[in-house]
């Protein structure tokens, strides 16, 4: 997770670059022979992902990070699960992505295929328009 403070003087799309990130898989663009970037928003939701994806201890010196969404999997869904994984899903992002302000999550459970999918809507500060972050979270035996 990159934080960027700063206003850079690049300009892309009429807008100026706020918040910059590479990509996880390191892929390097063919033309400008270095790694892809994410810009804004893209950067925001990999990060947001990152987090709710990680359970907490699976970094060593940062035991507290993630959201531990995974090990709901293995319960049995009812309406009380959506409510938990809601929770954590906005506690996660409170605690350790700044840069973003949760306005909802929703919760779909599909308990026969063993996933869940999540809705997240949240916008980035200092901007109003709101994004949408769909991530479905599968079981695997």
């Amino acid at each position: 997770m990159a934080l960027v403070l700063r206003n850079l003087k690049k300009q892309t799309r009429n807008t100026s670059i706020i918040y910059s990130d590479f990509l996880n898989s390191f892929n390097i663009d063919s033309v400008k022979k270095d790694i892809i970037q994410l810009e804004n928003e893209d950067s925001v939701k990999q990060s947001i992902k990152n987090l709710l994806l990680t359970n907490r201890g699976d970094r060593f010196f940062n035991p507290t990070l993630g959201s531990d969404i995974k090990y709901s999997l293995f319960e049995n869904y009812t309406s009380a699960t959506e409510q938990i994984l809601s929770d954590l899903v906005k506690t996660c992002i409170k605690n350790f992505e700044p840069r973003a302000n949760v306005i909802d999550v929703k919760v779909l459970g599909s308990p026969d295929n063993n996933s869940i999918n999540l809705s997240l809507i949240f916008s980035v500060i200092n901007k109003s328009e709101p994004i949408t972050l769909e991530l479905t979270l599968n079981r695997v035996r």
